[in-house]
């Protein structure tokens, strides 16, 4: 039998009295560690067995965890066995969880304590109710952090760690936006100092240090709360409809593309283009916002919001993903690389749609290469489709002849025109290459070039190979054309 008894958040007076009376009357006694107030006070009227030695032979908490459960654990199987923890068993402690999961069932008891986390609310006036309140892992944040109430950051125990925390709150905080640094609370050395984020890695941290901060409207939770003020608010917003705001998220994708071809083929690989990921930040901002005012309107006639479309969304990435999540709880199916991964999710798709063919809800508005790609794409989930991208060079070719022989029938000519630019877009596929973006790159080039002609002068009157040269010249190494001399402006030529 296992006793996980909690120590309270400092002297052995913070512990309940069955925790105390359990802990005396124990014949064997195991805490996590001697550095914690109630834990000496027990070894000093009893022999208790100490965890501090697994602290200084692993270099990992995870694996620190681990061998503190195997040791509980063993002792458990030879005979009853107290384990007592810093705190409350429930609260930031790993070793517990692992004890617990592992223990044969009915073999393990837990008796609480108060943990710091009750001595630091009502140290602060905190109540948890009034806006809610979470308790993450300063040692483990995720990404995005998501800060929508009060949050207490645990175990901010080394000055890299308070350094971690300080980076990640800036990216959503302003520098001067206060923290409360609380250090040993309810112990003989309490502090507890209110510092601005820019200052929170200069705090003197160790073993009890927590942070607790109250974000206010920050990040996604805030950009939410703006947006539906706005709405009851700002009189633009207010009088929006799902169809007025239609053309402002084809217009916001758009620039959003332009925002992402200024970006490094290879992108994220490499050294990033800083800014040019700003730009495209701002932009995925706005499509973001199109997104989050849609589904505001939607939550409005009672049908969803967007949480419901977000989890909608979660729900149909695991359902497109057996390779990764497995189906109806099973084990992962095997593929064979992203072209099987790609067949499978267009099969999935088309039943969750019950779609009668590959073609149907492709939309008749997209942009034509945009079309064809996709089109071609469905072709390809069933085996449709070219192997390589050198067997579309000889389609291509022909293409071009077909267009060639067509010239002078305008109606023949629109036809094979089409042929060949369907074509184009099959080899971009296979060549992984997203036509659209191709094709905007090469306007921007020509635009670029042209206007580095029409920098050197008036080009009006020059002939065909002048303009050629000229063109030659901008397109070599980046190079602007030399200015030509202009005649002064008293000479009639």
């Amino acid at each position: 039998m296992i006793t996980i008894v909690g120590l309270g958040p400092a002297g052995a007076d913070t512990m309940t009295r069955a925790g105390w009376r359990a802990t005396k009357a124990a014949k064997r006694v195991i805490v996590r560690t001697l550095e914690h107030p109630a834990a000496l006070e027990i070894a000093r009227i009893r022999e208790v067995e100490t965890c501090d030695d697994i602290y200084d032979t692993e270099a990992d908490f995870a694996d620190v965890y681990q061998r503190i459960a195997d040791r509980v654990l063993a002792a458990g199987a030879k005979g009853p066995v107290v384990y007592g923890v810093p705190g409350h068993p429930s609260i930031a402690e790993t070793a517990v969880a692992l004890i617990r999961e592992r223990a044969p069932a009915g073999t393990v008891e837990v008796i609480g304590a108060p943990s710091f986390l009750d001595v630091m609310l009502g140290r602060l006036g905190v109540d948890p109710l009034d806006g809610g309140l979470q308790l993450l892992d300063a040692r483990s944040l995720s990404r995005p952090l998501l800060l929508s109430m009060p949050t207490v950051f645990a175990q901010v125990d080394t000055a890299l760690v308070a350094s971690e925390l300080k980076g990640r709150l800036l990216e959503v905080l302003e520098p001067e936006h206060e923290v409360v640094v609380a250090t040993d609370v309810g112990m003989a050395g309490e502090s507890i100092d209110t510092v601005a984020v820019s200052e929170l890695d200069h705090m003197t941290v160790g073993p009890r240090t927590s942070v607790f901060l109250d974000p206010g409207q920050v990040g996604l939770p805030g950009l939410l709360a703006v947006g539906l003020l706005l709405r009851q608010e700002c009189p633009w917003d207010a009088k929006q409809t799902h169809h007025s705001l239609a053309r402002h998220l084809i217009e916001e994708a758009y620039e959003l593309m332009e925002a992402i071809g200024k970006l490094p083929a290879a992108a994220p690989a490499g050294d990033p283009d800083v800014a040019a990921y700003l730009e495209v930040e701002e932009e995925l901002g706005d499509v973001l916002l199109q997104v989050i005012f849609h589904s505001m309107l939607a939550a409005e006639a009672g049908v969803f919001d967007i949480e419901s479309v977000a989890e909608h969304h979660r729900r149909k990435l695991v359902s497109r993903h057996p390779h990764v999540f497995g189906v109806d709880g099973g084990a992962p199916i095997e593929v064979d690389g992203a072209p099987e991964v790609s067949r499978n999710w267009e099969k999935i798709k088309q039943a969750e749609k019950q779609r009668d063919s590959l073609m149907d809800d492709v939309p008749v508005a997209m942009p034509a290469l945009a079309r064809a790609a996709k089109l071609q794409r469905r072709a390809s989930s069933v085996g449709f489709d070219w192997e390589h991208p050198a067997d579309l060079l000889p389609v291509l070719r022909q293409e071009l002849d077909e267009l060639s022989d067509a010239l002078g029938d305008t109606e023949a000519v629109e036809h094979e025109l089409g042929d060949v630019l369907f074509s184009i877009v099959n080899l971009a596929r296979h060549l992984h290459i997203d036509p659209e973006m191709s094709l905007r790159q090469a306007v921007d080039r020509f635009a670029g070039r042209f206007r580095s002609m029409e920098a050197t002068g008036d080009l009006d009157g020059l002939s065909l190979d002048e303009l050629n040269e000229l063109w030659e010249e901008a397109k070599s190494a980046g190079a602007r054309p030399a200015a030509r001399r202009r005649p002064p402006a008293s000479s009639p030529g």
